[in-house]
């Protein structure tokens, strides 16, 4: 039989391991469980392009950070030189970033493209802060004034009825292109919103089309299709060969690129040789012809800015007030109003 002392001394012992053993897991090191996944010092520039979601945003800053580095250092940017860059005294970091802002004014950016560089450097600073790489910011860093939308001319409508006549509707490029000029006229969709559509979004019975728009991540809307709009990507599904819905609508059908989704670019070039086709000279982008879309719904609607907003997908009615201004030309009225006076 067990003695009474033999139980308290195995309890104890049993105790004293327990109460060791939790002093062992309160003091093992948070970071050997939880370390990150590369030991090695943080890829700053990887880790900030990785985290944009649409690959318009993280091609334009890698771009804009390949211009900065390679002005400043000669190099494109490696783990190395971003790291190098970042761990610089603030006085000094700040000189540098108003010494490239000065060389892209002298180079002759404009205001926009200025922001925009300066922006992506930003940005890399801010994820820097983040990881721990970085102890300065770039707030003394102004952007240039710039006026967003001071030109929102666009084809008209007559103008663009010929650029539509010049599509083949016996070929298949021909409905591929018409399609896509419609949309661009219809729905005053930008072109990477075209470029990432899918035979799965479009609905013809309902006369519906799915779309990510600009900056929304993986949020989708749906966007009404005119009835020429819906008959026309009817024809071009006739001919467009798919096996998922998840295949892009629109895909290149020259040889090189044959079945691959059509780019942004890819958009343009089409636009830009039906332009042309037309006799129209000057240069014409997807982006004027949406300008020219919500300009000409202004007209349609007699300047209904709640309508034309909903239609464009603009967040800011301020910026359809902008088209409606330019639109009525209220500056060039008042002038030659003056002008007058003075006969």
């Amino acid at each position: 039989m067990i003695s009474e002392k033999k139980v308290l001394d195995t309890l104890h012992l049993v105790t004293n391991f327990n109460i060791e053993r939790l002093k062992r897991s309160l003091n093992a090191p948070i970071a050997n469980r939880f370390a990150p996944y590369d030991s090695q010092a943080p890829d700053v520039l990887g880790q900030l392009l990785a985290g944009f979601r649409s690959p318009a945003t993280r091609d334009t800053y890698r771009k804009a950070l390949n211009y900065f580095f390679v002005t400043m250092t000669g190099v494109k940017p490696d783990r190395d030189s971003v790291l190098e860059f970042l761990h610089l005294d603030r006085s000094v970091a700040v000189s540098v970033v108003l010494k490239y802002k000065s060389i892209m004014i002298e180079r002759g950016l404009k205001e926009a493209s200025v922001n925009v560089r300066l922006a992506a450097i930003k940005a890399l600073v801010a994820r820097g802060r983040s990881l721990g790489v970085c102890d300065y910011s770039l707030d003394e860093v102004k952007n240039e004034r710039a006026s967003s939308y001071r030109d929102t001319s666009g084809l008209e409508a007559n103008a663009y009825k010929k650029v539509l006549s010049t599509c083949d509707l016996t070929s298949s490029d021909g409905k591929r292109d018409y399609a896509i000029l419609r949309l661009l006229w219809d729905n005053a969709l930008r072109r990477g919103e075209i470029s990432r559509l899918n035979v799965g979004d479009v609905d013809l019975r309902s006369f519906e089309l799915t779309i990510l728009g600009k900056g929304r991540g993986t949020t989708s809307s749906i966007v009404g299709l005119s009835r020429g709009c819906a008959k026309a990507i009817q024809n071009w599904l006739e001919v467009r060969e798919f096996e998922s819905l998840e295949d892009p609508l629109f895909i290149a059908l020259d040889r090189c690129h044959q079945g691959k989704r059509l780019s942004g670019d890819g958009i343009y070039k089409i636009l830009r040789k039906h332009c042309q086709m037309a006799g129209i000279s000057k240069i014409v982008s997807p982006h004027r012809v949406r300008h020219g879309s919500i300009t000409q719904t202004l007209n349609l609607t007699n300047g209904n800015y709640r309508k034309v907003r909903k239609f464009s997908r603009h967040k800011n009615i301020n910026t359809i007030q902008i088209y409606d201004d330019n639109r009525e030309r209220s500056q060039q009225e008042l002038s030659d109003l003056l002008a007058d006076s003075l006969d």
